[in-house]
């Protein structure tokens, strides 16, 4: 395709890719995200072109972006109904060609079954996992092919830059962001529109905008599948935000652990550089921009906003003092705007659609919708984009499908390894930046970790605290020796050694820590911590009083027996790695030596007949 030099050309473009799509041709979405591209969609996908190529089936193939629905993929949603095929393999693909795309039939055995009712559900609006969900930012990740502008253009996409630089100005476009509530999803909160209105009236000719796609929590994954499904929509944030705060040179900075990301994000800059999109004097205004993409080195404090620009500038990834604001003096010196890649998706709706229809989503001081990652002791895993002011119930059990393995809600990690864990009397709880506050969890940038009965609180503390103290830049004295304070304590009870007097020692600590530290990664760390002693203060009890692990985790604390009901089958002896468990014959008990027993939950996990305990 040719550079584009003016609004109208664009808008030319749009209608001919339009025009020049058949409707009404089926179409095979595939989901080509990380977790189903592992699980064998890429082969799928050639599979499905070879047979529409070999039986001259008309019909648009698509492989598109993470679908969210992680837990039931590879998945496959064939238009225009939205017929929906989940845990799709290579080998179903010959089926599906010759009953649904040829005789207009369906695969039954492809079909997502709903637990609830055991009845198999036809199309993907009826799929319980997606219908208390808003999917704003990642509605079209299972429409558009990510390594091709002229699906996101003909779906749309940059319209919003049209918009904006025929119709408004930056101060226009800065009060419409203000106006519209929104608050940065990487962590913080902080609303938007001051961030960008600060930077724009500060002084200096060269200003940088700035996405921010170092997502380092574990178990969280929101950023990664927006940049790999529709990096597009972030570039068109980052042109709206360079152009609104007075940016001439943009940074896309990625987890380089994230290849798919990488790649898709590169191919689509060189597409929009090629369009005219980015570069000199787009579409024809005088407005320019570059963007380079910057690879993390997988350090988790560069996802503080002046570790990151000190990462940039090839530099240790160490925060600074925050009297320095970064809008006025950040990267290289020079005023600079940094934004989640999740909040800058956001702008081209805001753009599109006026601030009063996107704070019309979300709750008083929480506006729009946010993605969150769904992991854990749950039975939906994945990706999930609700309205803020969702609860934690709804979160959970109608579109997480509840617990798996029809174990108890413990409880829910909100905010990555800095966040609180939240307990089944909160399940009522709005989920939105100043409800989890209040509760003494946090937003962050959006992960969620589920816990049932046989998640250990303190264990989970410790092993959050562990995380933290080796992701601490050791550049401030409260963070670098109270995490590892707080997590020696923390260990010292998991082992059977605490002391009463420890718990208030915790207390009293992470509060010192959270007050006195730089950063917002001391500041928050305490927060596991802090919030399992408020929730589950038995639990620590029982590890100090009882010496006693309630959830059988803890291995310092725990046993296991083989009880009188054995009779002697051996599965246990062969699940046990280190011959800790001697047969003495048919319908007898086997016997476990303690002395070489390991307490790795092997015989307990092989066992059938409920013959072995832990106590």
């Amino acid at each position: 395709m040719k550079k584009l030099t003016s609004i109208q050309e664009l808008e030319t473009l749009r209608n001919s890719l339009n025009q020049k799509r058949d409707t009404g041709l089926p179409t095979i979405s595939v989901c080509g995200g990380t977790g189903c591209s592992a699980q064998g969609s890429d082969e799928m996908r050639e599979a499905f072109k070879s047979l529409i190529k070999e039986k001259g089936i008309k019909a648009n193939l698509l492989f598109t972006g993470c679908h969210g629905f992680c837990e039931n993929g590879p998945l496959v949603v064939i238009g225009p109904k939205k017929v929906f095929y989940n845990q799709v393999k290579a080998e179903d693909v010959p089926e599906i060609v010759e009953k649904t795309l040829l005789k207009g039939q369906l695969v039954e055995r492809l079909l997502y079954v709903d637990p609830a009712t055991k009845k198999r559900v036809e199309y993907e609006g009826d799929v319980p996992f997606y219908q208390k969900q808003q999917r704003l930012i990642f509605g079209l990740n299972g429409k558009i092919d990510p390594a091709k502008i002229e699906d996101y253009i003909a779906a749309g996409g940059y319209k919003a830059l049209e918009k904006a630089l025929s119709r408004m100005t930056p101060r226009e476009i800065v009060e419409e962001v203000k106006k519209s509530g929104i608050r940065g999803r990487g962590g913080a909160g902080f609303p938007t529109g001051l961030k960008w209105e600060a930077t724009r009236k500060a002084h200096g000719d060269l200003k940088y905008i700035i996405a921010n796609c170092d997502e380092g929590d574990p178990g969280a994954f929101m950023d990664r599948s927006l940049m790999e499904g529709n990096p597009h929509s972030v570039i068109e944030g980052i042109i709206l935000a360079g152009y609104a705060i007075g940016a001439r040179e943009g940074y896309i900075y990625i987890r380089n652990e994230y290849p798919l990301a990488v790649k898709n994000t590169l191919i689509a800059l060189a597409q929009a550089e090629e369009l005219g999109l980015l570069g000199e004097k787009i579409l024809g205004s005088d407005f320019s921009l570059s963007i380079i993409v910057n690879r993390g080195g997988g350090a988790f404090i560069c996802g503080e906003s002046t570790a990151l620009m000190a990462s940039l500038e090839g530099k240790a990834g160490e925060p600074r003092a925050k009297y320095i604001h970064t809008s006025e003096r950040g990267l290289y010196d020079r005023p600079s705007n940094l934004n989640n890649v999740e909040t800058l998706a956001n702008i081209p709706h805001i753009v599109n659609n006026g601030s009063k229809w996107f704070s019309s989503v979300g709750t008083e001081g929480s506006k729009g919708t946010k993605i969150f990652s769904l992991v854990g002791k749950i039975k939906n895993t994945g990706l999930i984009e609700v309205p803020m002011g969702i609860t934690l119930r709804e979160i959970i059990y109608d579109i997480g499908g509840g617990i798996k393995d029809n174990k108890k809600f413990k409880a829910v990690q909100t905010g990555g390894p800095s966040g609180g864990c939240l307990p089944e009397s909160l399940l009522n709880l709005k989920v939105d930046f100043d409800e989890l506050a209040r509760a003494g969890s946090m937003m962050g940038s959006g992960g969620m970790i589920i816990m049932d009965e046989k998640n250990c609180m303190v264990d989970v503390a410790r092993y959050f605290l562990g995380f933290l103290a080796e992701e601490s830049c050791g550049k401030c004295v409260p963070c670098r020796e109270g995490i590892k304070r707080l997590l020696g304590i923390v260990t010292k009870i998991t082992e059977g050694k605490g002391e009463m007097g420890d718990l208030d020692l915790l207390e009293r600590l992470g509060s010192a820590v959270c007050d006195a530290s730089l950063c917002g990664l001391g500041q928050t760390a305490p927060n596991p911590v802090l919030s399992t002693l408020k929730y589950f203060r038995d639990e620590y009890v029982a590890h100090i009083k009882d010496k006693k692990c309630l959830a059988g985790v803890c291995k310092p604390l725990i046993h296991y027996y083989i009880k009188d009901n054995c009779p002697g089958c051996g599965l246990c002896v062969k699940g046990c790695p280190v011959q800790a468990i001697t047969l003495h014959g048919k319908k007898k008990p086997a016997t476990l030596d303690q002395d070489l027993c390991t307490k790795c939950g092997a015989c307990f996990d092989t066992c059938k007949l409920n013959a072995v305990e832990v106590r």
